[in-house]
């Protein structure tokens, strides 16, 4: 995606480490859901440093599937009723919730616009069925109304709104991450805990930045 190697690696190298950090919030969570949900987060992270390379091109459906039903699962919870404690709980979890189902969707509009990108390039792209990119592209409108077809024309538009969209977010949790930079003082008798809210506003403060590199080079 970007044409400067140090970027990529950099880029691919704090997407991992977000979502190691996602990894080991999943092995401690006690609650199911806080598993799925860091889960999610992970792969997204994934996902998203494969797309940085372009690897695994065969598979861009099913990474599509996965991060729009990723993105269901977070406006569930998001519009869940308040009797379900397992979800997102106060006004403050169900916009954390709602922002969690932007960026899935988000990561699952990139995948399609590469998909759709590689595929306008002419790259012999050759999936799990043997059929070139190209051959399936020629196939499917053939076979698809041509609605569907000007919508997937009208993809890349959407690049700069949603790059200024998690530009702004980048802004907001940095502002977050800022007003919270003094260390919360406990008593002798109470622990810090597990979930710190700075680390939390850093890596999507991080995650945010680079949905919106991303996209920008897609604008």
């Amino acid at each position: 995606m970007f044409n400067i190697p140090a970027i990529t690696w950099t880029l691919t190298a704090v997407l991992m480490l977000g979502g190691s950090y996602h990894v080991l919030q999943a092995t401690r969570s006690h609650h199911v859901t806080d598993r799925v949900n860091n889960s999610l987060h992970a792969l997204m992270n994934v996902l998203m440093a494969a797309m940085l390379w372009n690897l695994a091109p065969s598979t861009m459906l099913a990474q599509i599937a996965v991060l729009a039903g990723a993105a269901l699962w977070f406006i569930i919870q998001a519009v869940a009723r308040p009797e379900f404690k397992i979800l997102c709980a106060g006004s403050q979890g169900r916009l954390k919730c709602a922002y969690h189902s932007l960026s899935m969707a988000g990561a699952a509009l990139m995948a399609t616009m590469m998909g759709q990108m590689s595929t306008t390039a002419g790259h012999e792209i050759v999936p799990a069925g043997g059929m070139s990119m190209p051959h399936a592209h020629h196939a499917m409108t053939a076979a698809t109304p041509t609605t569907a077809t000007a919508t997937l024309n009208h993809l890349p538009n959407l690049a700069i709104p949603l790059t200024i969209i998690f530009a702004t977010a980048a802004v907001v949790f940095i502002a977050l991450l800022l007003r919270n930079r003094k260390p919360a003082t406990t008593a002798p008798n109470k622990t810090v805990p597990k979930h710190s809210p700075r680390k939390q506003h850093s890596l999507e403060a991080l995650g945010a930045a680079i949905m919106a590199l991303m996209f920008a080079t897609m604008a």
